[in-house]
């Protein structure tokens, strides 16, 4: 039996990076307003002549903040860490602060094929990083706040996330006329994640009013 250690100190680290990282990505915008002032656009020519990289920086607003949601949604489940926890945890970490740096490639190179699947590549990282940290869970009991806490189904719907994540680099990479639109599926991974959670969660609703 491994003594409990609170992961709380770790959880508010790791807030903190992704919180520092999520607003770094409006710092390029803001340089924008300054270039376009002294090329006396107005502020709708601004935004016309720079939507690739205010999408970009919507989009990666929405990546960060989904895999800091799974993060979430996975330290609520987690009593303690073990040091290969800590370690997984700061590889996503470091995945989490590079996707500034890819959202400015991917909009200065204007959807270029190389920095889209760059930035894909970068977001299938961090999401085998979780769910290597979901799946050390799974299998070890005692990192867990309570038996089963980190489900099969669990497992499997992070292998299911990889995958989508996988097809998105592969258009990315290989499909002309149409990694640029790949992007997209950067956003979708969540959604079968809720569908199964809430099934579990009527299930062992069901079975409590049975039991009742």
């Amino acid at each position: 039996m491994r003594t409990k250690k609170s992961p709380s100190r770790l959880v508010a680290f790791t807030d903190a990076v992704v919180a520092i990282a999520i607003t770094l990505l409006v710092l390029p915008l803001t340089d924008l307003v300054a270039e376009g002032a002294k090329e006396n656009l107005s502020a709708p020519e601004l935004i016309a002549d720079h939507k690739w990289q205010i999408y970009s920086f919507l989009l990666s607003f929405v990546v960060i903040a989904r895999l800091w949601l799974s993060h979430h949604q996975l330290f609520e489940k987690v009593g303690t860490h073990s040091r290969w926890l800590i370690r997984w945890n700061m590889v996503w970490l470091l995945f989490i602060v590079v996707l500034p740096f890819q959202t400015e490639m991917t909009a200065v190179f204007n959807g270029d094929r190389f920095a889209v699947g760059f930035y894909i590549a970068v977001v299938l990282a961090s999401e085998i990083c979780l769910a290597a940290m979901e799946f050390m869970v799974y299998r070890d009991p005692e990192l867990a706040t309570e038996p089963g806490a980190v489900s099969r189904q669990d497992v499997i719907g992070s292998a299911v996330t990889g995958a989508i994540l996988l097809l998105a680099l592969l258009l990315a990479v290989f499909v002309p006329d149409v990694y640029s639109y790949s992007l997209l599926l950067l956003v979708i991974p969540n959604t079968h994640k809720r569908f199964v959670r809430r099934r579990n969660e009527k299930r062992v609703a069901e079975k409590a009013t049975e039991a009742a």
